[in-house]
């Protein structure tokens, strides 16, 4: 019984020092994250979750959470019985269709997110890309290809769903300077005061941008980037993820995390991970330890190194 107790406690103490040069390397650096799936749903994911974002803080980084709630959304819709459609997999969203995710987006999911932080002793602050002018947004444009040379691309009018034109991270520099965790609702504003509806993804990559990130993590409802023989890929370089797309080996819903993350990469984010939310404390196992979980992807001059 001693036996086992010692071996449990050296366990211990081999995780922390393993996790050692990854505090040291990350201190005081920026590492934002997505916040969707499953994560946000299963009651013991969402507390792991929030012990998680708090311990990043205290051990020095400087953890900021973009969130999603498409499923809340969805739901609060259905109870209000206004209808909802899809296209792409982007939710068409007119002003009624608005006002719900709005409410849902800021007033409920993103509360939720900053008080569970805050009931397990972190000190979150909530926002949405409206506070401070953060996110300035305009329309997504959408084509569809006619099929045919002689007629142009079908325009997909989207109504209110927005694609971000500029991060203005100074609120967000000003909470980290003063130790707290921002936790962003993906809702945009137009240059004639419009509200949007981005995608969350979209919007965690274009803050990781602004602030010059060391980390991108997307939580996902997957294990990560996943090869034609069905075998996780640990580490993609830019150029073989984008030869998987253009072969349909990486196709459906990754396709636009993929994307976001190379394009976050070319635009100074260091490095970016598509990581499995449903594996309890997901976060601390990408980021503190040798081998990782879910797919890294990196530029292809980065070095081989986690």
């Amino acid at each position: 019984m001693e036996s086992s107790v010692q071996e449990r406690d050296t366990l211990k103490a081999q995780t922390l020092i393993e996790a050692l040069p990854y505090i040291v390397r990350f201190h005081n650096e920026t590492v934002v994250i997505k916040y969707g799936g499953h994560a946000m749903v299963d009651a013991e994911l969402k507390t792991a979750f929030a012990l998680n974002v708090i311990l990043l803080k205290f051990v020095g980084l400087n953890p900021l959470i973009v969130h999603g709630g498409g499923p809340q959304i969805g739901s609060v819709l259905e109870r209000m019985q206004i209808p909802t459609q899809f296209v792409d997999g982007m939710r068409v969203t007119d002003e009624p269709v608005m006002d719900v995710v709005e409410m849902v987006l800021v007033g409920r999911v993103n509360k939720e997110i900053v008080s569970l932080i805050n009931q397990n002793g972190g000190s979150a602050v909530g926002l949405s890309g409206k506070d401070g002018g953060l996110i300035h947004a305009r329309k997504m444009q959408v084509y569809r290809d006619s099929g045919t040379p002689e007629r142009p691309p079908e325009i997909i009018d989207l109504g209110m769903v927005g694609a971000v034109e500029t991060v203005h991270p100074a609120i967000l520099q000003t909470l980290e300077r003063d130790g707290f965790i921002p936790v962003i609702a993906p809702v945009g504003v137009g240059s004639g005061g419009e509200t949007y509806n981005i995608n969350a993804d979209l919007v965690a990559g274009k803050v990781s941008e602004a602030l010059k990130a060391k980390k991108l993590i997307l939580l996902t409802d997957v294990p990560g980037v996943t090869r034609e023989d069905g075998t996780l890929a640990s580490t993609l370089r830019a150029s073989e993820a984008e030869g998987m797309i253009q072969r349909g080996e990486i196709r459906g819903g990754m396709v636009p995390k993929v994307r976001c993350c190379l394009e976050a990469l070319r635009n100074g984010v260091e490095k970016t991970h598509i990581i499995d939310g449903r594996r309890k404390n997901a976060v601390l196992l990408e980021i503190f330890t040798n081998r990782g979980i879910g797919t890294e992807i990196v530029l292809d001059s980065s070095p081989e190194e986690t």
